[in-house]
């Protein structure tokens, strides 16, 4: 009986092993990620402050700009690549107060939400125009600065590569 029993014994811990090399090992699927990128969009139709003589501008650059995320309910579809433009206006303080996201046909209303809520988070150096004089020993000085507000197109990118969804801004690249 003895010896049956390590044979049953050593039966059994065959078949454990094989059972073993025979079982799938699952690996949990990575979760879709979406990622934004973005650009600002020349638009020589756009109305510019008109300086006077004297006059100069700083500012208008973007300081935080996070990248919108790409929507989680469209997420598992991963729908073709989308493009929005969308036309900031950043207030006096630098905070972007409005965002104008142009409708585009056929494109769900969660893109023009996702690059809303992540445009309203941006700040930028505020517009300021300063107007400059001379003195009398030839130098010159700063007689007013006023800070401006002012409006920027930008286009937001949306694609989803290898189920894995990316997306993006043109604030990202350098200005012209």
């Amino acid at each position: 009986m003895h010896r049956h029993a390590r044979a049953t014994t050593a039966l059994t811990f065959g078949l454990l092993l094989a059972a073993c090399a025979r079982q799938q090992v699952v690996q949990p699927s990575a979760a879709h990620q979406g990622e934004a990128s973005y650009r600002a969009l020349d638009d020589t139709q756009m109305a510019h402050y008109q300086l006077a003589l004297g006059s100069t501008s700083s500012g208008a650059a973007p300081i935080e700009h996070p990248a919108p995320a790409y929507p989680s309910a469209l997420l598992a579809r991963c729908p073709p690549p989308v493009s929005l433009r969308a036309l900031l206006i950043v207030g006096t303080g630098g905070k972007v107060d409005e965002v104008r996201v142009q409708p585009a046909p056929g494109v769900a209303g969660a893109f023009a939400d996702a690059v809303r809520a992540a445009a309203l988070q941006w700040r930028f150096e505020p517009l300021q125009i300063s107007r400059w004089a001379a003195d009398a020993n030839g130098g010159t000085h700063a007689v007013e600065t006023v800070a401006k507000p002012f409006s920027l197109p930008y286009e937001f990118h949306f694609a989803c590569h290898d189920g894995k969804p990316q997306t993006g801004s043109s604030a990202d690249l350098p200005g012209p």
